[in-house]
């Protein structure tokens, strides 16, 4: 029985349609990347199924529970963008959530500075929040989102506002984190998606475009792929433009000094090319040869 099921989720705002029609499931012990550009839906799916905000139509049940039941309780939340009482202390934060959630104050303190311990702030647990910085309050909100130990976790771009040691951290704490309990977390960085998570939910314009394992996409997906990076210069550019009526070259993607060709043989593309750029005396700069990868897919998605 999964965890979570979708059903028919829709949700209008007038004429405009955010989510339309989206249905999926989501197995326990799960880590799920909902993946889309700015503007798919991926905010509006999280905040419905976070139950901040009503859908227009369509189910969700959890647990095996009647579609409707509130389920609330079960549930950690981290939006894109948290905000915290900054007169307050990291420490107060998590106990006021810890007893929002229904703890008694002595089991607060305790699961509080346990969740803080996790997410490496006890050192900084009775510091104001206003001294904190962008990848401490980011670990805060993790905190409070897992303090009331939670079956679901739902994350909204947890990382997309750090910098990179901050990134890394909370990265980190994720893969700890879904050990543990199952997490759906929205995205649009393909990398941190490929890193950690099972299984992939690619929406694009309120629908979902393409779902299913990691592993699975990778297989039905994966073709040949050559990569080159040429000098920005004329010649670079008409020698690229005219690689695309060779005979194994199935598709093309061309912008100025880049070229992304699927193949039908690779190592005949990788053999004719080179030695074709090496008699041109074409400045290449980079050269790849490989399959194409989940970024492709997105690519090919969201442009379709």
């Amino acid at each position: 029985m999964p965890l979570l099921k979708v059903a028919d989720l829709h949700k209008r705002y007038g004429r405009h349609i955010s989510v339309d029609g989206i249905s999926f499931e989501i197995e326990s012990g799960r880590c799920v990347a909902l993946l889309g550009p700015n503007g798919a839906g991926k905010t509006t799916t999280l905040r419905m199924l976070a139950g901040l905000l009503p859908p227009t139509s369509g189910e969700i049940s959890f647990a095996g529970n009647r579609p409707g039941a509130d389920y609330r309780k079960a549930l950690g939340y981290l939006p894109q963008s948290p905000a915290f009482y900054n007169w307050m202390s990291g420490q107060e934060y998590v106990v006021f959530a810890a007893k929002l959630s229904g703890m008694r104050s002595r089991e607060a303190a305790e699961r509080s500075a346990a969740a803080l311990k996790r997410v490496g702030l006890s050192e900084s647990a009775r510091r104001r929040i206003s001294g904190y910085s962008g990848g401490m309050k980011q670990r805060l909100g993790l905190a409070q989102a897992l303090v009331h130990r939670p079956r679901l976790l739902l994350l909204d771009e947890p990382v997309s506002a750090l910098d990179p040691i901050g990134r890394r951290e909370v990265m980190e704490l994720l893969r700890e984190i879904r050990e543990e309990t199952t997490v759906i977390f929205s995205t649009h960085v393909l990398h941190d998606a490929e890193e950690i998570c099972d299984d992939i939910i690619l929406m694009n314009r309120g629908v979902i475009a393409e779902q299913g394992t990691l592993s699975y996409l990778r297989s039905q997906y994966s073709l040949p792929i050559i990569r080159l990076y040429t000098e920005k210069e004329d010649k670079a550019f008409r020698w690229l433009e005219g690689l695309v009526h060779k005979p194994f070259i199935v598709q093309s993607q061309i912008t100025a000094g880049k070229a992304i060709f699927n193949v039908s043989d690779v190592e005949l593309a990788r053999r004719e090319i080179l030695q074709e750029a090496g008699k041109l005396d074409i400045p290449l700069l980079q050269f790849e040869a490989g399959s194409s990868t989940l970024e492709d897919l997105f690519m090919k998605v969201v442009g379709s």
